[in-house]
């Protein structure tokens, strides 16, 4: 039964992405074994988005790690056991709360010994920076301790890249890069473990930096992200991208495009002006840019089709339940209209 609800849920939240995202360009997921224990191990630039994006698109069921305190609501947190998803507590989240960490690594233990797979954010916490920061060693205690108790588990990393073309804007566009497999039972060795992590960390960290844009976080950095936005750039072009901030090559320069799909927008406010409300009330409290994302997709994704349904009883019972299903097919089809159309920027500065 969990299954079931794990693949519903998966199908739900990737039409729904369909529908909030102009363009999600996927590549390498032929390097992901069909069998056998995977560690996917991501970049973080943008909140609880970033795991649905990436499960969403691969085949196998997939259990991920996100921080503690989005399972504070107890509500939401069955929903986010459903679908797979475990708390990981750090020390903002109190000290006393590490110790819950030991059963979570221990289920990751028994997924791995099953075959399973688990998806990991190795840089600890998310950031909108277009670079790939120092990676913690919390998912190499995880392989190392599996590999301790269950030695003949064979378990491969997938370093995976996750690109957007501007954190937080709808719609964006998004670019996920799976990486090649790095088979981890060949990288330890249980009489030197802080090599292993430092070999282990270095092959994820350079593959991450290939997958997904990296500018490095020194003091050109602010420099070189100013003209890249400037120069209208498509960061979801990842390969250009990094050849041109590493070899410093000529980005040609992209004239910023016009929006023509405006009245399309005030088409859909109209329609939907109780759950654009909503959402706009809701906005005002988000502190961090991060996590924008996720609370638009995730109250919109709910609440326009909501408000869909009831509108469309409301035609049906003046003009027949064809008027009724025609307004609630018109009203989705001009929403997935305006994401496609729309054009994505990277931000102004």
């Amino acid at each position: 039964m969990e299954t079931l609800v794990y693949y519903f849920f998966k199908a739900f939240v990737k039409s729904g992405l369909f529908f909030y995202t102009k363009k999600i360009k996927v590549s390498g997921n032929e390097n992901i074994p069909k069998k056998g224990a995977i560690l996917f191990t991501a970049n973080h630039p943008n909140g609880l988005v970033d795991p649905l994006f990436i499960a969403t698109h691969i085949k196998r069921k997939t259990h991920f790690l996100v921080r503690a305190s989005v399972f504070n609501n107890p509500i939401i947190a069955k929903f986010f056991n459903l679908l797979g998803m475990m708390p990981v507590y750090r020390i903002r989240d109190g000290i006393q709360q590490l110790s819950k960490n030991e059963e979570i690594f221990n289920k990751c233990q028994n997924l791995l010994k099953n075959n399973k797979a688990l998806l990991i954010f190795p840089e600890g916490t998310h950031s909108k920076a277009r670079t790939v920061r120092p990676l913690s060693k919390g998912f190499t205690r995880i392989l190392f301790r599996t590999l301790d108790e269950y030695p003949n588990t064979d378990i491969h990393i997938i370093p995976i890249g996750i690109t957007y073309q501007n954190v937080s804007s709808y719609p964006s566009k998004v670019a996920i890069h799976f990486g090649s497999p790095i088979l981890s039972n060949n990288f330890y060795n249980q009489q030197d473990i802080n090599q292993s992590v430092k070999t282990l960390k270095k092959l994820v960290s350079k593959q991450l930096k290939e997958l997904s844009v990296h500018i490095p976080f020194n003091e050109e950095y602010e420099e070189t992200l100013t003209f890249l936005n400037k120069k209208q750039t498509d960061f979801t072009d990842v390969n250009t991208v990094n050849a041109a901030i590493n070899n410093r090559l000529t980005i040609t320069e992209k004239k910023r495009s016009k929006n023509y799909t405006l009245s399309l927008f005030y088409l859909i406010i109209l329609n939907s002006v109780i759950p654009f409300t909503i959402w706009k009330l809701v906005s005002k409290k988000i502190n961090e840019i991060e996590f924008i994302d996720t609370f638009r997709f995730g109250l919109n994704v709910i609440l326009f089709p909501f408000f869909y349904c009831i509108q469309s009883l409301i035609v049906s019972s003046f003009w027949g339940w064809k008027f009724g299903l025609a307004y609630f097919f018109s009203s989705l089809f001009l929403i997935l209209l305006y994401t496609k159309l729309s054009p994505t920027h990277p931000p102004s500065e």
